[in-house]
């Protein structure tokens, strides 16, 4: 098997370089990353089995890194706080953390909470069924069989518009940024590239399945940012 794979994001060389020593000597693979936009960006190539996550980082904070990660991931996030970040520390866990471990900690604990976390991962996965249904009030996705189905009646759907409508309906009230859609569907690492080509695949979609129908949910525009799947009141 594999070592485990644990990326660090942390700005205080000496403690990046003790956790990760440690880290190393007990089997993990061990990736740093010194801010939180270089953590984002190792995390989407890299796809690690845990994050250690410093809360005060240069640019981009602990808690923003959470909350985008949180967006399309579940990734297990261990937050590192200092003593007086607890209100921090509970936002953490509200915006998707997992744990949080307080500095100065000891590298024995450390380790101790890791293992824990990826046992704990490990059982979940082991017992939660893979998602193959997305439904709602008068719409049913069938992922395996990449089919959509509103009203009863079949959609069809382009595979573009399926990954689209799956995307967004797996996350409802989750709002994604067009960069964010176009690096995810299209397939484009820094998220470039015409960004309308993502508005028109919306428009089409749209059209499919909402056009001319009373349904209890909507693919919103939220301007200025993108789209998200929301059951309207």
């Amino acid at each position: 098997m594999d070592p485990r794979r644990i990326v660090i994001v942390e700005d205080d060389p000496q403690c990046s370089k003790l956790v990760a020593t440690k880290l190393q000597a007990e089997g993990f693979d061990v990736v740093v990353a010194n801010s939180g936009e270089e953590g984002l960006d190792i995390i989407e190539s890299e796809m690690p089995d845990l994050l250690l996550l410093d809360l005060i980082l240069p640019g981009i904070d602990g808690l923003e890194v959470c909350r985008r990660l949180r967006r399309k991931h579940d990734l297990p996030i261990i937050m590192l706080t200092a003593k007086d970040d607890e209100i921090d520390a509970v936002i953490g866990l509200e915006v998707g953390a997992d744990d949080y471990i307080t500095k100065p900690f000891g590298t024995r604990e450390l380790v101790a909470r890791v293992r824990a976390m990826l046992r704990r991962v490990k059982i979940n996965r082991e017992h939660t069924e893979p998602l193959e249904h997305l439904t709602f009030a008068e719409l049913d996705i069938d992922i395996p069989k990449r089919t959509a189905t509103v009203q009863g009646e079949i959609v069809h759907l382009t595979p573009k518009e399926f990954g689209l409508l799956v995307y967004l309906a797996s996350r409802p009230n989750v709002v994604f940024t067009r960069e964010e859609i176009i690096r995810d569907i299209w397939g484009r690492a820094d998220g470039g590239g015409d960004l309308r080509t993502v508005d028109t695949h919306i428009k089409r979609l749209r059209r499919k399945i909402e056009e001319g129908r009373a349904v209890p949910w909507s693919i919103a525009t939220v301007w200025g940012v993108g789209y998200k799947f929301q059951m309207n009141d």
